[in-house]
Order: structure tokens, then sequence, then C-alpha cells
């Protein structure tokens, strides 16, 4: 069984970073060397995730892709700050969609509904945002 940040590292974290790498090819005109600069990560991650060998959860919901285009254009006219800030902030409107939700009820069945990350699959009701 994964616990919620065991998740968020083997699922989430690479499906964000695939999204803001292809982000910053499609958008703003960087290559995959670039990227990889600006993510902090190698060439050889950037072309497994537009290969999609890495970051295999699809993130669908329109609002959290143009969320990402602009994390994208962040981290490129910023600093690792920028990265880090942007990273995180995704993360957490990941972890608060039905994305997340879905993993974890797969990964750690009714344990899931123990999760603080997941305040709306609460068994009790109970909101912790």
């Amino acid at each position: 069984m994964k616990v919620p940040c065991e998740i968020i590292m083997w699922y989430i974290l690479p499906s964000i970073r695939k999204e803001i790498a292809k982000a910053m090819i499609k958008n703003h005109g960087l290559n995959q060397k670039e990227a990889a600069k600006q993510l902090g990560i190698t060439d050889a991650a950037i072309s497994q995730y537009l290969s999609a060998k890495r970051g295999k959860v699809k993130i669908t919901d329109p609002d959290i892709l143009s969320d990402i285009k602009i994390s994208a254009k962040r981290i490129i006219e910023g600093n690792e700050k920028n990265l880090i800030e942007e990273t995180c902030r995704i993360c957490g409107l990941l972890r608060k969609s039905k994305v997340f939700s879905d993993i974890c009820k797969a990964h750690m069945g009714d344990l899931a509904f123990a999760c603080v990350f997941c305040p709306n699959d609460s068994k009790d009701g109970t909101d912790f945002s």
C-alpha cells in the first residue's frame, strides 16, 4: 500500500512535470534540453514525458491545464523559487481533484477515506480544507 505522499511522488509529480514540459515546448518554443534545464531534470526525462513513458496520469481538467500553462510561463520567466512554488501550486489543485482521489482509492482502498488530501470523500463529512 502507498501513502498519499508516495502517490504524489509516483503519479502526480511526473504528470505535472510532463504537462509543464509540454507547455514549455508547445507554447513557449523551448526545446527539450531547455525545458529540462528549467525543470531541473534530465533531457531523457523530458523525452520520456513526451513519449508517455512517464507521467501516465491524464490531466484533463481544462482549468488545471490552463493553470499549468501559466505555471510554465512563470517558471521560464522566474527562478528556482518559481519552479517550487508553481509545482506545489499545481499539486495542490490536483490534490483537490477527482484524479487524485481516484488514484488514492486505487492504491489505499478504504484507507483513502482517512486521508486529509481527499476531504470530499471523508466518511464523516469532515472538511479539512
